[in-house]
């Protein structure tokens, strides 16, 4: 079993029961004690669950877990969504590699790109179409479809994309903090998202400012690990932590 798999399915248990002892896992998925503590070791750093004595358990403390369906996600914030996926848009250059995560942003995205000879990785089902009507060399991840958001999950997909090195990468988040960083509801999807960009030269989220001060169920990176393109003014502790790429229907500004 690959070690993606199995920390999938460890985080499937905890979604099911809420925690785990070590000796569960053990029997469950025939693996030594060592791997287990290893595996639970991991997804503790990276903010997936919490370790205690003896196994793990859910994290805490976190805001929400709702995930719209795509058709609702689609009717809000639509002038804001537009204007960042048109700034975020620009950065891409001829002959880049790019990771497009699944989201309504990122869909919007595919509509403002003028770069040639571009290929694109994506998880995002709805965003296939478009990118072939545009001419783009388009390759999608294999893994389970996920309804509500229409990407592809699962461990064959973290898997897959080990063997890729992006340009850049373009990401959704369901909340952004200064505390916890940019989050998702869903801990498959965060997995996605974590691996993909960790595989890019220059990663970019985009949200609105109605994600800002948001915190939802999975952490997937820091402020510090991605640029954030957003609309309106930020408060300044995340000016501290990251490039802040401001954007709003008047003027786009950039702030280091």
């Amino acid at each position: 079993m690959l070690i993606e798999e199995r920390q999938q399915l460890i985080l499937q248990i905890l979604k099911q029961k809420g925690t785990v002892s070590v000796a569960e896992l053990v029997e469950l998925y025939n693996a030594s004690e060592s791997t287990i503590r290893r595996d639970l070791a991991t997804l503790d750093e990276k903010g997936y669950l919490q370790k205690i004595h003896g196994g793990a358990m859910l994290k805490s403390g976190i805001a929400t877990h709702v995930e719209y369906k795509m058709s609702t996600k689609q009717a809000m914030h639509i002038e804001d969504k537009r204007q960042i996926a048109k700034k975020a848009a620009s950065i891409i250059q001829d002959g880049d590699v790019i990771y497009l995560d699944a989201g309504t942003t990122i869909e919007a995205l595919i509509d403002y790109i003028e770069a040639n000879d571009l290929v694109v990785v994506t998880n995002g089902i709805g965003h296939v179409q478009k990118l072939l009507q545009k001419g783009i060399q388009t390759i999608i991840l294999g893994g389970s479809v996920k309804m509500n958001t229409e990407a592809v999950v699962g461990a064959g997909a973290v898997a897959e994309l080990e063997k890729y090195q992006f340009t850049k990468g373009f990401f959704g988040a369901n909340g952004v903090s200064a505390e916890q960083g940019f989050t998702t509801p869903d801990i498959e999807e965060a997995m996605v998202k974590q691996k993909a960009l960790n595989k890019c030269n220059e990663a970019y989220v985009l949200a609105d400012n109605s994600k800002v001060d948001e915190v939802s169920f999975v952490r997937f990176a820091s402020l510090e690990q991605a640029n954030f393109i957003t609309n309106g003014k930020l408060p300044s502790q995340f000016y501290e932590q990251t490039t802040i790429i401001e954007v709003d229907n008047k003027h786009e500004q950039t702030n280091d």
